[in-house]
């Protein structure tokens, strides 16, 4: 690790205790993320991942989120982990025709989070390195308007800015409909410039192409032009964690 980095490190350390917390139990690369999510800044970083720290105790108090707690999220089966990608990041595929606005804004909170935390363990190998990233691709195809909330996309993407910093290495929309165009530019206000770096709509034949090329097709569904069947998120087994 470069000199400077090391010291940016040290000093975002510093700025958490200044704040009243701590960086105990958590390595440099869960740290990095931060820091690159505030451009290097150690002060703001420090701030962030204090929020976060405080966000995680509030939201998910016994360290996970039980699937008893969103039942309701759960049932439609709307949500796919598929394996990890060439570049070894799990893959998760979102079926935006089976989902409806939610009536439980608490719940679909705990959902997002659930489904952020289980497909970002999908990827430990033993334990949990702290950089870990992910792919999503999101499914627009066979929507309609009832299927349509700006509000959840938005929070979707709100809890991996703020609180999954650097965690999303891609993400994939396809079949994005004419009438959706409108909904996505008003999603797209809230984003960051980074996060809007990471999406790419599939419009084309290339662009299929290198999609699949990016993802894989040993971990693709079979109907994105890949070999693998879909595996809902509920029925993915992960592997136990050392200790």
């Amino acid at each position: 690790m470069e000199e400077n980095q090391e010291m940016a490190l040290t000093q975002m350390r510093k700025s958490v205790e200044k704040l009243g917390s701590s960086t105990e139990g958590y390595g440099n690369p869960t740290i990095m993320r931060f820091l690159i999510a505030r451009s290097m800044d150690q002060d703001k970083a420090a701030k962030m991942f204090v929020q976060w720290l405080n966000w995680r105790a509030s939201m998910v108090p016994n360290g996970f989120i039980s699937e008893s707690e969103i039942q309701d999220e759960l049932e439609p089966r709307k949500i796919y982990l598929q394996g990890l990608s060439k570049d070894r990041y799990p893959v998760m595929v979102i079926k935006a025709s089976k989902h409806f606005p939610s009536k439980d804004a608490v719940q679909f909170k705990k959902f997002v989070v659930y489904v952020l935390d289980k497909t970002i363990a999908s990827s430990f190998k033993g334990r949990e390195i702290g950089n870990e990233k992910l792919i999503g691709i999101l499914d627009l195809q066979h929507i309609t308007y009832k299927n349509i909330d700006a509000r959840g996309l938005i929070t979707g993407f709100q809890f991996l800015q703020a609180y999954y910093p650097e965690r999303l290495a891609k993400c994939f929309i396809l079949h994005m409909p004419r009438f959706f165009v409108s909904v996505w530019r008003l999603v797209s206000r809230f984003l960051e410039k980074a996060t809007l770096e990471k999406i790419v709509i599939v419009t084309n034949d290339d662009e299929r192409q290198d999609f699949i090329k990016e993802v894989g097709e040993d971990v693709l569904p079979e109907e994105y032009g890949g070999r693998a069947k879909v595996v809902a998120l509920q029925d993915a087994v992960l592997a136990p964690l050392e200790g």
